[in-house]
């Protein structure tokens, strides 16, 4: 590591507000500072105060920002970007992914960065090459991603507890980069530079877009008189994960998989009159549902031809 963290005494007790347990020893720790005290820095930010590090600013200009650092970092002052990373010997950037390259490269212009220094982002869309202009100055960089959903809710902490971390570092980093994952609570896992882009399209589909459609089926439940879509759904789709995640598509049912081209074409009838927002979601999920059961064999070539041209006429019909 570049720099020489300082000897502290052990600090036993915990962080409450955060839900982390507080390290028993700490033999050294560093002086971190957190840009961005949305929903994934300040639980880091308490995560390596926990570790035994001393988090000593953070930035957030938003009043949900600053009444979490509050809440998970009390008593750390909410201060201006350059300050903190002035103030800090390990820097974390947690903010949006079209925002991270304009920052470091603003934080570079301003001589912010300093050599020595150690830095990661949490951005799953990047890698190291967005980190190009703090290395320049002799920075240390890492980028290390939580696979994990957060939505500032206090069972974060707990999911923090058991995340993988996508990490991406120069190979001469990496055991640094996994030391800080594991100080987290993290479990890391390595992810090339060339393969990040495809790494957080793969999380995106499966965690954001599962959203999107439990919320989809839960509203189209509703809509067909059912009160509690959720007592409806949870078991069904609990059952389909486990299906999905231990048999992949040899987990597949339901009338695709079965080729009954009727049932599609009477769901598409239906969702037309009584939902059509949601038709052209169903064409496209239909769509590749069809194509990956004729790639697996659960469904045969001529099976999979009708669906396939009726999911062509009713995309045709909806242009």
């Amino acid at each position: 590591m570049p720099i020489r963290p300082r000897a502290v005494p052990a600090r036993p007790t915990a962080l409450p507000a955060a839900g982390l347990p507080a390290a028993t020893e700490a033999p050294a720790r560093l002086r971190v500072g957190v840009v961005g005290a949305g929903r994934v820095g300040a639980l880091l930010g308490a995560a390596l105060s926990a570790a035994g590090h001393e988090v000593v600013a953070a930035s957030g200009v938003s009043a949900a920002s600053a009444e979490r650092a509050a809440r998970l970092l009390p008593g750390v002052p909410l201060l201006p970007a350059d300050e903190v990373v002035a103030a800090s010997d390990l820097v974390v950037l947690a903010v949006p992914d079209d925002t991270l390259p304009g920052l470091v490269a603003g934080l570079a212009e301003t001589g912010a960065w300093r050599r020595g220094q150690l830095l990661f982002h949490t951005s799953g869309a990047h890698g190291l090459a967005v980190l190009a202009p703090a290395e320049r100055s002799g920075v240390l960089a890492l980028a290390l991603h939580p696979a994990m959903t957060f939505s500032g809710a206090p069972e974060d902490a707990a999911r923090l507890g058991a995340a993988p971390f996508g990490v991406t570092s120069r190979p001469e980093h990496r055991a640094v980069a996994e030391t800080l994952v594991l100080e987290m609570g993290g479990d890391p896992f390595w992810i090339d530079e060339a393969d990040r882009g495809l790494y957080h399209a793969a999380l995106v589909t499966g965690a954001n877009h599962l959203v999107t459609l439990v919320a989809e089926a839960a509203d189209l439940l509703r809509a067909a008189g059912v009160d509690e879509p959720a007592r409806v759904l949870t078991p069904l789709l609990t059952a389909a994960l486990d299906n999905g995640l231990r048999r992949g598509d040899r987990g597949l049912t339901g009338p695709v998989s079965r080729g009954d081209v009727g049932t599609v074409a009477a769901h598409l009838d239906t969702l037309t009159e009584r939902a059509p927002a949601a038709v052209d979601a169903y064409v496209a999920l239909a769509r590749r549902t069809t194509e990956r059961a004729l790639a697996a064999g659960r469904l045969r070539r001529h099976e999979g031809a009708p669906l396939l041209e009726l999911l062509d006429s009713a995309e045709e019909a909806a242009r």
